[in-house]
């Protein structure tokens, strides 16, 4: 995350923020628990009429994003590590490769039912 977190951030009687905002997540690294780096945050997607985060779509592979893979991986998979000012997702190099993705010129429908069950699926998560 960037080091110039908004002085504003809200917290609750700990020194790890409850707010963030969307521009201190963006281009951030994503690791999983063993510090395997796995990718960086390209987008985050809302839900609109909720107005809570749904996804995080993290970009994979590539170089100077080409031929990068992206995953919507929601945003129940992911935790903020506070100390190390990055995203962290319990998961795996190998399965994340397997995982459903999609490129950058060829985005899913976000919205439709089925492909969001396959994604929490695949996940484990709930949705």
């Amino acid at each position: 995350m960037n080091d110039t977190i908004n002085s504003s951030v809200i917290t609750a009687g700990s020194r790890a923020p409850r707010v963030l905002s969307a521009s201190s997540l963006a281009s951030d690294d994503v690791y999983n628990p063993k510090g395997d780096k796995l990718g960086s945050i390209k987008e985050l997607m809302l839900n609109i009429e909720s107005g809570k985060i749904c996804y995080a779509v993290l970009s994979f592979g590539g170089f100077l994003s080409l031929g990068e893979k992206l995953f919507a991986v929601p945003w129940s998979a992911l935790t903020v590590d506070t100390e190390n000012k990055r995203l962290v997702m319990d998961t795996d190099e190998e399965r994340l490769k397997n995982a459903p993705g999609f490129d950058a010129d060829n985005w899913p429908n976000m919205a439709d039912a089925t492909w969001e069950k396959t994604v929490h699926g695949y996940y484990g998560t709930t949705y």
